[in-house]
């Protein structure tokens, strides 16, 4: 008996099985937001989680907690993994309450103690996996925070690169 493994390995469009399934596009978009929300600057988001108007009444299904996770790394990024060392994160989850959002549930991990930063990453979580505020809540918190980080980062790249020594070596001689 022979099985035709082609046909799980290429898609439709001749492409990776990933290529053009919409379960990993989602599935991208959220960890992208996931990633800018953890990362904000807790009073930005505060800030941002303010201007929204109306915002849908929620329910805390796990309340902001504080523990901690232990970090590993690799030598070099491709050697055996080693413990690293350990790293305070809180996480919470929420429910939207409403008719059309009920099953609705957002989840945030932020390294540190902020409670409150967790718990306004899990509902802005849940708000950004709604067609009613998806585009809001990208357009107001989540641009705006991504381009703080983006900013962040080059300013910090460049000052790295003002400090960059280039070390060069120098024959002497036939030696």
């Amino acid at each position: 008996m022979t099985v035709d493994t082609q046909a799980s390995v290429t898609n439709k469009a001749g492409g990776s099985p990933e290529g053009n399934d919409p379960d990993r596009g989602v599935q991208r978009d959220r960890q992208a937001w996931m990633s800018i929300l953890a990362k904000a600057d807790s009073k930005a988001l505060a800030d941002k989680i303010g201007q929204l108007q109306n915002l849908p009444p929620y329910s805390v299904i796990r309340p902001a907690e504080s523990g901690s996770v232990m970090v590993r790394g690799r030598a070099g990024g491709m050697g055996s993994p080693f413990n690293l060392g350990e790293m305070s994160v809180t996480r919470c989850v929420v429910q939207l309450i409403g008719s059309e959002d009920v099953a609705v549930i957002g989840h945030a991990y932020i390294a540190g103690r902020d409670k409150q930063h967790a718990e306004r990453a899990a509902l802005l979580d849940a708000l950004l996996q709604t067609e009613r505020w998806a585009a809001t809540v990208k357009d107001a918190v989540i641009a705006p925070l991504a381009s703080a980080a983006t900013d962040a980062q080059r300013d910090r790249s460049g000052k790295v690169a003002a400090t960059k020594v280039n070390f060069f070596t120098m024959v002497r001689g036939e030696n």
